[in-house]
């Protein structure tokens, strides 16, 4: 085991730029990704909420669930004769597929928002952007990193499989590993992405109590000037 062991000290000091390199793309594209879900996603969520035509909900989730059940392959195949090979296709795959956990769980947060909180607003004088902004988004907010969490992860996951259409990553690392039986790389490539899964649901997490904490006092200071 210490032979393995120094073995593979020796190995991650030999390959390190390339491992950073795969480490650095890996980040590139998860981040992308959920960036662009999340700018879709919440602002779609907000309107469904909001929206009193049960078909229109029932058509955008339907949509929703059908782009997340497509095998990951089949997309990235799919999307190859459109996009080509490289980074923008995997980042437009992972893109679909993080806007269902989010819009649905910031459709969930909204839905949640006591309607007599809201009712009460309404009665001091709050428009429909204040109530929005200020009374149901803080509520709702921890719905959303809840979803924003669960989306991360999975893309973390998801993106391995970048690298068969040329995105890199740390994908990379473990289909070369396999590709010419070396266990170290397969390793390297497979723990990274468990640690950095686990970093940042970590981090989001701690956002998320950040801004609960800033935003928990909110509504109250809002109705003291509503008037």
């Amino acid at each position: 085991m210490s032979a393995w062991l120094a073995n593979y000290a020796a190995f991650l000091s030999d390959r390190q730029a390339d491992i950073w390199t795969a480490l650095r793309e890996h980040i590139v594209i998860c981040l992308i990704a959920v960036l662009f879900g999340a700018v879709i996603a919440i602002p779609v969520g907000m309107l469904l909420a909001g929206n009193r035509k049960g078909w229109l909900n029932g058509l955008v989730f339907t949509i929703a669930n059908i782009l997340q059940t497509v095998p990951s392959l089949a997309l990235l195949a799919i999307l190859i004769p459109v996009l080509g090979i490289g980074r923008t296709p995997a980042i437009f795959a992972l893109f679909l597929y993080s806007l269902m956990p989010i819009m649905r769980n910031t459709f969930a947060g909204f839905q949640a928002v006591d309607p007599n909180v809201i009712e009460a607003a309404r009665g001091m004088g709050y428009s429909t952007a204040q109530r929005l902004l200020q009374i149901q988004l803080p509520l709702a907010f921890p719905y959303i990193m809840s979803g924003l969490r669960v989306t991360t992860v999975y893309i973390i996951s998801w993106a391995t499989l970048a690298t068969l259409i040329g995105a890199g990553g740390l994908g990379q690392l473990i289909f070369s590993g396999m590709g010419v039986n070396k266990k170290e790389l397969i390793v390297t490539g497979a723990l990274l992405a468990v640690l950095l899964a686990l970093l940042a649901d970590f981090v989001l997490g701690l956002a998320e109590k950040w801004v609960t904490v800033r935003t928990k006092s909110a509504p109250a200071a809002g109705t003291e000037t509503a008037g």
